[in-house]
């Protein structure tokens, strides 16, 4: 994807959940670091904020998808944590497969939709 390139708030919506419990699947996490890793992992592309990302996770706390506790940093600045549960990571490995069948039918389009525009592009010309 090319940096800067805005993405559809539905695919935004609908990559939130599977992105924050992939991301918590890695380790543990606090909001700032996790709008951090969104941005690092889509290149630049998802430019979420603390206003789409906390309703995500509080979400998932109340679906017992992850759970919450606070600690007190170094600096003395107060996080509060994030981590995946096992109630979690089932739904994450299910969130994966519902989006493997996705990217596996698009995989599939594209290159018949390339062909289409291409007949087309060359009908028109002649």
């Amino acid at each position: 994807m090319a940096p800067g390139m805005e993405i559809n708030k539905d695919l935004i919506a609908a990559s939130s959940t599977p992105l924050v419990l992939a991301i918590l699947a890695e380790g543990d996490s606090y909001g700032y670091a996790i709008l951090k890793r969104v941005r690092e992992l889509s290149g630049g592309n998802l430019e979420w904020t603390d206003g789409m990302l906390y309703p995500v996770l509080h979400r998932l706390e109340r679906l017992g998808h992850v759970e919450a506790r606070w600690e007190t940093a170094d600096s003395g600045r107060r996080r509060k944590y994030y981590q995946i549960t096992s109630r979690g990571r089932d739904r994450l490995e299910e969130e994966r497969r519902q989006w493997q069948a996705v990217d596996a039918a698009l995989r599939g389009i594209w290159p018949v939709l390339i062909l289409a525009v291409s007949a087309a592009s060359l009908l028109q010309a002649a």
